[in-house]
């Protein structure tokens, strides 16, 4: 069972929740192993503000199981909101660590995600990292919308599969609407791992360390996929800086007035 109670707080009106490596990998074996349809947004700030632009999204994303700080700046907004513990908890790390439970546990996985290509250096990597680890399923979707038959047959797939864990790697906002609608249908864990696939396969680099620690890993990626990821990064960036400054000094504000408020109750009944 998980170990903590999560302390959640809002990133401009998006819930990110202030959990870790240990505990969301607690949380997923923990689903597993009960055979629940469950979901899990890895949230980046790309996510956030797409959750801002689209009050639908919102929604999705909200409604997951677990929402995780993937990037610094999210896990900063926790703790300028007073959760002092929080910590990244990274997709493509969150993967290994998951994947390295289910390996010990014996719990079938599953990846519905990236191109064929991308698949197979994945799965090679995977079978590399974790021998032991049993992959029940893996398909790599065409990048166009699934008509109902095509959905429900790979549905049904999932299901006979028998994976209690799915990695779902389509990007955001996709795959989060994609886990949203098939939560409930889709009886695993899903975890929508974005780029994870990318990265675990070899297919793109990641940032140095150091770089994702001082919340500079958006700089590496614009400098690899400037035309992809220019306009994304122009686009939010500014804005969550702006309007995570509103929010905090909003709250600020309002704990200040309630602060005031209690003490002249105090002053009143003394």
């Amino acid at each position: 069972m998980p170990l903590t109670t999560l302390s959640s707080r809002q990133a401009v009106d998006m819930r990110i929740d202030g959990t870790s490596y240990a505990d969301a990998t607690g949380r997923v074996m923990d689903w597993a192993r009960r055979g629940e349809s469950r979901s899990i947004c890895v949230a980046t700030v790309h996510m956030v503000m797409e959750s801002h632009d689209n009050p639908e999204f919102r929604e999705v994303v909200n409604g997951a199981d677990l929402v995780t700080p993937d990037g610094m700046p999210l896990v900063w907004a926790l703790r300028l909101q007073g959760v002092g513990g929080a910590t990244r908890v990274y997709g493509p790390h969150l993967t290994l660590h998951v994947l390295e439970a289910a390996q010990r546990e014996g719990i079938p996985v599953g990846f519905y995600g990236g191109s064929p290509a991308v698949l197979r250096a994945l799965l090679d990597e995977v079978a590399r990292r974790f021998p032991a680890v049993k992959v029940a399923y893996a398909f790599a979707p065409p990048f166009r919308p699934l008509n109902a038959e095509e959905d429900s047959r790979i549905v049904d797939e999932m299901e006979r599969s028998g994976a209690r864990i799915l990695f779902v790697g389509i990007g955001c906002p996709k795959q989060e609407r994609w886990m949203s609608e098939h939560r409930g249908r889709v009886r695993a864990v899903m975890l929508g791992v974005g780029a994870a696939f990318d990265f675990i396969a070899g297919a793109k680099p990641q940032a140095p360390l150091w770089m994702q620690n001082h919340g500079l890993e958006w700089l590496f990626r614009l400098i690899c996929e400037p035309r992809r990821l220019g306009w994304r990064y122009l686009k939010h960036n500014p804005r969550f800086v702006g309007l995570m400054i509103v929010q905090l000094l909003r709250d600020r504000t309002a704990m200040a007035r309630r602060g005031l408020a209690r003490g002249q109750a105090r002053r009143q009944s003394s």
